[in-house]
């Protein structure tokens, strides 16, 4: 099993070269996992060699348009190639009616003059605290990201564990160390969203903040979802370094 980092960048990522950091979960009988799904997948996928056509199943960890906008993509491109098939569509239940109503249906609800909806495209598969693929049990972790005036929007990390490692990776979220210590303790390996601009704001993780946690629990953390600019000495602060794109970890 390995975790393919398709790109690395922030979502607004562009010009050093990089892609923004969807990644790709893939065993070697070709079942491949994509979480999240962004505008330059059909960019960062085909620069390793692969299309829509290998994406076996899906999860989305949120509804911000860098996590969630391309799936649009990976179905009409399936449609209209004339190798239609649906994906398997993991994601919390508490997001299963606002992707279609709020996001996807703005585009695709209708399909050939036909009316169309979220189960026309994909078989969604809610979920609550976990779901399993490929015998890996995947836990939803509720993370602190952004709130709508007073509510907090749904937005879910992925605890999980293969063959006796345990991985932690976040998606979006705000620097809550409280709220996520015992992951952070838990994990053996942290794959965290890092913003590296002066500008903090509120919303991801920013380096400044992360680098004081304690130095047992950076020494286990890979960065990605930086800015494209010059980086801080990751290595110097205990991290283990920023994920490059194309990065493969092997488990």
């Amino acid at each position: 099993m390995k975790l393919i980092f398709l790109g690395s960048g922030s979502a607004f990522t562009v010009w050093d070269g990089n892609f923004q950091s969807n990644m790709l979960l893939e065993d070697d009988k070709g079942n491949r996992l994509l979480i999240d799904c962004w505008t330059d997948i059909r960019h960062s996928l085909f620069n390793i060699w692969l299309t829509y056509k290998d994406i076996t199943d899906i999860y989305i960890s949120h509804l911000h348009m860098d996590h969630v906008w391309w799936l649009e993509y990976i179905w009409f491109s399936r449609k209209f190639s004339g190798e239609y098939s649906n994906s398997n569509l993991y994601l919390h239940h508490s997001l299963v009616t606002p992707i279609w109503s709020n996001v996807l249906s703005w585009v695709m609800k209708t399909v050939e003059n036909l009316s169309a909806d979220l189960n026309t495209f994909f078989m969604p598969i809610p979920v609550s605290d976990f779901f399993e693929w490929n015998w890996i049990k995947f836990e939803l972790v509720k993370v602190i990201h952004v709130y709508d005036w007073i509510d907090l929007l749904p937005s879910y990390w992925l605890f999980f564990e293969i063959n006796w490692k345990k991985i932690f990776i976040t998606t979006d979220t705000q620097y809550t160390p409280d709220h996520l210590m015992k992951y952070y303790k838990n994990a053996d390996i942290i794959f965290h969203d890092c913003e590296t601009s002066d500008f903090m704001s509120i919303v991801h993780s920013n380096y400044k903040d992360l680098k004081t946690l304690p130095i047992e629990i950076k020494s286990k953390i890979w960065l990605y979802h930086y800015q494209p600019w010059i980086l801080p000495d990751a290595k110097n602060d205990w991290f283990m370094w920023f994920i490059k794109k194309w990065q493969i970890f092997e488990f």
